[in-house]
């Protein structure tokens, strides 16, 4: 194998590939990159066994085809440390990869290709387009709802739903609940939900752009594979049953609030210092036009705060985990936020004053 190619078009890839390549790999090969060349064109391939992420790359100067793979962030570093001035070759001799820029020259280990896993194909039962800007407004209204290390091992993804006329991701830890949605003709009969692992979402989600171009979804029996551009993403699904979402989601609460998204996460942080450092709990007071913050910890300190809000019912006293109240308000990205709530011991559904896509729910504490 020897090509030549320019750094910038190696390092892009490289530097995504990377992130799905985990550090302490059981099999050395995982730790490594295939590099397929051909025709005029690179193939960089990397994979934990969970999440594969392919990228192609035209054109390069191939002068002898071949395949390889050698170890990914070293691979990566090298590249962002070498300038831009030179193109750079990679030639294979022997078992050793050898790379060359200007006066620079690195030699690399390698191990077969043969020895790199593949991730097997399957009948597509799913596919549509969706834009790239909707999916990554969706998956970044719910991921951080994502679960991490439950022994409820599905809660450990996020949820994929498919219907005929709409697209929908949802996400719990058991304590909070987030639910995006998007209005689409999917071309679907029934209902389809996947449970896509953490992994996966979060690697995703560092592909997609701010773009109307669409991202194209192909959902198996055991796999999602998604194409943006010159990428295609494959994860694992997780095996299981989600939650029924729409039965932790509240109905009928009387108490609803009105507040400034941005006010309001301010003066949460703020009386947040002085919570508890394990359960972060925070008691809020509504009483008409007028919602305080109350915080205190072991060591007897406290924390007071406030701010005027739209609410005209009657007192309530309600507690909860801060840092769950702060990361819905970072989730959403309009001015207003509306909170419902009916009593001390019901979850408070949160949701956007805007034209509503996302959801909230956060369960109460007793402090």
């Amino acid at each position: 194998m020897k090509l030549t190619i320019s750094r910038e078009s190696l390092l892009i890839p490289l530097q995504s590939i990377a992130g799905v390549v985990e550090r302490k790999q059981t099999m050395p090969v995982l730790s490594n990159v295939l590099l397929v060349a051909e025709d005029n064109h690179l193939t960089l391939t990397g994979t934990n066994m969970e999440v594969e992420l392919v990228a192609r790359v035209s054109p390069v100067h191939v002068d002898q085809p071949g395949e390889i793979t050698v170890p990914a962030r070293k691979l990566s570093d090298i590249c962002r440390a070498l300038g831009d001035e030179a193109p750079i070759e990679l030639a294979l001799e022997g078992d050793r990869l050898h790379l060359r820029c200007g006066a620079s020259h690195f030699t690399l280990s390698t191990l077969p290709a043969q020895h790199f896993p593949n991730v097997e194909d399957e009948e597509a039962s799913i596919r549509l387009d969706v834009p790239q800007k909707e999916l990554g407004r969706m998956l970044d209204a719910t991921a951080f709802a994502m679960a991490q290390q439950d022994v409820r091992y599905y809660l450990n993804g996020l949820l994929l739903e498919v219907a005929p006329d709409y697209l929908r991701t949802v996400a719990t830890d058991g304590h909070r609940l987030a639910m995006a949605h998007f209005d689409m003709s999917t071309g679907v009969d029934d209902v389809r939900q996947v449970i896509v692992p953490r992994k996966g979402v979060l690697e995703l989600t560092r592909l997609l752009d701010d773009v109307e171009n669409p991202a194209t979804l192909v959902i198996g029996d055991n796999h999602l594979r998604v194409t943006v551009g010159s990428y295609t993403f494959t994860s694992k699904l997780i095996e299981g049953k989600f939650p029924d979402y729409n039965r932790v989601i509240p109905r009928g609460g009387d108490k609803v609030v009105l507040a400034d998204r941005s006010t309001l996460k301010n003066t949460l942080q703020r009386a947040g210092i002085l919570s508890h450092e394990n359960i972060r709990g925070v008691r809020l007071h509504l009483s008409s036009g007028k919602l305080e913050v109350f915080a205190n910890n072991p060591d007897q300190e406290q924390a007071e705060d406030a701010l005027a809000v739209d609410y005209q019912g009657d007192e309530l006293q309600i507690g909860f985990n801060v840092g769950y109240l702060v990361d819905v308000m970072n989730a959403l990205d309009d001015d207003q936020v509306r909170i419902t709530l009916s009593n001390p011991n019901s979850s408070a559904l949160i949701e956007s004053d805007a034209e509503t896509r996302s959801l909230y729910v956060v369960m109460p504490m007793r402090l």
